[in-house]
């Protein structure tokens, strides 16, 4: 039997929903999104420099609570909080999806030299460990640069995106001159790489929200058998 699939997602950013309910739809046709927003699980995080332990306990709740409404999965879109939803899988049956983890693969399979670019200084060391991981995984030793795009973010927060996308430009180009292949940590800078890709001979750019759709339909499918 058929059943319509569920997938419940955690963000953090609220102006992320749409978009990423669009991109789920694109991967898993007649998909039906759970939305969780949660700007505190990031306020937190940016104001301990790390996730806190009650953070790591929300998570959990979530990724419970996710399952008992009968998701198959519960994707977490902010890449800040990353390890914490990793560590929230040995409490639940359902996979907790790190929406940057299929970007992590893609970029050491892409390239030697990484650059890993975000606007929060929580989100480089979680984002660039995952890198590392991916690595070991394909067993590479690939060289791995990281940038904070300094003042981003408290531009985004204000509402001045044009400013924000100028701070994140100016700071890709700085990582671009040594780097493959660049990585945009958050999902929030998402938009930036139409400013990025056509630049001729650059390093190929790569974000989270289109790569981490990917690993839906084959979770999903497998739930679903």
């Amino acid at each position: 039997m058929n059943h319509t699939p569920v997938l419940a997602m955690l963000h953090t950013v609220p102006g992320l929903v749409t978009e990423m309910e669009r991109l789920a739809a694109d991967v898993v046709p007649g998909l039906r999104v759970l939305h969780y927003v949660d700007e505190s699980l990031l306020r937190d995080t940016i104001a301990r420099g790390t996730t806190p332990g009650h953070v790591r306990r929300r998570l959990v709740d979530y990724a419970r609570y996710a399952e008992e409404s009968g998701a198959q999965a519960l994707l977490v879109s902010c890449s800040s909080i990353g390890e914490a939803a990793t560590a929230a899988r040995d409490f639940v049956s359902i996979p907790v999806l790190r929406i940057d983890a299929p970007m992590a693969d893609l970029a050491v399979a892409s390239g030697h030299r990484i650059g890993v670019l975000a606007t929060l200084s929580v989100t480089l060391g979680p984002t660039t460990r995952l890198v590392q991981e991916a690595a070991q995984r394909q067993d590479k030793r690939p060289l791995i640069s990281a940038r904070k795009a300094e003042g981003a973010f408290d531009a985004l927060r204000t509402g001045d995106r044009a400013l924000h996308d100028k701070l994140v430009l100016e700071a890709f180009a700085e990582l671009a001159g040594a780097s493959d292949v660049v990585v945009l940590a958050q999902a929030s800078m998402a938009r930036v790489i139409d400013h990025t890709l056509d630049e001729p001979g650059g390093p190929t750019v790569l974000t989270s929200p289109a790569s981490g759709m990917t690993q839906l339909s084959t979770v999903l499918r497998r739930k679903d058998s």
